[in-house]
């Protein structure tokens, strides 16, 4: 076996790590990957590898928990034998590298897909959190051939914090990328403008931010539409409080329509694309949303701002409250010609930076695996 991914869960592999896994197969490597039972979803199999099930919790410390963890890694990755491992998200980052470097991997590799809830509250919890976090990261990146960033926040973060000590070993990525075929130009709605948030339904995504501007622009212009599509999961860290989702839902203002298998359907439908995140990786709604020809608005924040050239193809706003938000959606409603000028923008900066392809070729010369 060439790779084995450990991943941080079973959508995500499929949606952010899928056409990685076709361009390794496509240069000959024998690709596995080891996928949370928690999370654990039929349709991964589909990617055509083989998946190993893991036990792995999907948030919080817990060292009992996570020693079993290390140990049932460690256990597969001798049976295995692969000659490189990869991992993304904390969780696989850290205990997959680890347990690697225990086993005698050779090759280890890791992808910084943003840094999670506690980087993004600032609370006394959190920071003492963070203390915590940054050393179980520093272990395993201390292991670890070559760190993939998917923007330079991130990287800075890092390396201020002491978490990765050899440059070197850092290799900067426009995120994911995103199949420009896949993900096509589609015509922009020809009556009425709608915005559209894709994103799960928590407080740091920013629903809160969009569900506040989208009550006060609909009391102005009542033919204006706001969709939500996102799974709402009241067990995850920061999920968005299930009173607020029912007052959203009583007030009417917004459309929540829950998750879905696919996505671009509803981007088809949307006029602006909108997530006032406080801190990504590299959004990959974003991305499929610019890649269909969308006008953007997202945070002025990590990971986000990447996206975005202000004023070109969208708008820059600041996270944690809604006043900038909503001024950005009402430029779009006063001046609705901004809508088709961005959107060809937003395709423009795609083609010159986020094509799957280019990203995936970056990632695997850095492997050095073929």
């Amino acid at each position: 076996m060439d790779l084995l991914i450990i991943a941080g869960n079973a959508r995500s592999l499929i949606a952010n790590r899928g056409d990685l896994v076709k361009d390794m197969q496509a240069r000959g490597l024998v690709v596995a990957a080891a996928v949370p039972t928690a999370d654990y979803l039929p349709e991964v199999e589909d990617l055509g590898i083989e998946i190993y099930p893991i036990e792995m919790g999907r948030t919080g410390i817990n060292p009992v928990h996570d020693i079993k963890t290390l140990w049932s890694l460690y256990r597969l990755i001798r049976r295995l034998k692969p000659k490189a491992v990869f991992g993304y998200t904390i969780k696989p980052v850290v205990y997959g590298s680890l347990a690697a470097k225990a086993a005698g991997v050779p090759r280890i590799f890791s992808m910084i897909t943003g840094l999670g809830h506690v980087f993004t509250t600032d609370s006394t919890k959190n920071r003492r959190l963070q203390k915590i976090v940054s050393l179980l990261y520093r272990a395993g990146l201390s292991c670890n051939r070559k760190v993939f960033f998917q923007n330079p926040d991130d990287l800075q973060e890092f390396s201020q914090r002491g978490i990765l000590r050899d440059a070197t070993k850092a290799v900067r990525t426009y995120g994911s990328g995103v199949d420009m075929q896949r993900f096509a130009p589609t015509p922009l709605p020809k009556e009425g403008l709608t915005f559209l948030f894709i994103g799960r339904l928590l407080t740091e995504k920013g629903v809160s931010e969009f569900c506040e501007a989208a009550s006060q622009l609909r009391a102005e212009h009542a033919s204006v539409r706001f969709i939500a599509v996102g799974p709402y999961d009241p067990n995850l860290p920061h999920s968005c409080a299930a009173g607020d989702l029912q007052r959203w839902k009583d007030e009417g203002c917004v459309e929540f329509i829950g998750n879905v298998a696919d996505v671009r359907p509803w981007i088809a439908q949307c006029s602006v694309f909108v997530l006032p995140s406080y801190r990504e990786g590299t959004p990959r709604s974003v991305l499929e949303a610019m890649s269909m020809q969308r006008p953007i608005i997202t945070s002025d924040a990590p990971g986000c701002r990447e996206t975005v050239e202000n004023g070109v193809n969208g708008f820059l706003v600041e996270p944690r409250v809604s006043a900038p938000l909503l001024e950005a959606m009402r430029r779009f409603i006063e001046e609705p010609t901004l809508v088709p000028q961005m959107a060809k923008a937003s395709r423009a900066l795609v083609e010159q930076h986020y094509d799957v392809r280019k990203v995936n070729k970056v990632i695997l010369e850095a492997m050095e695996l073929a």
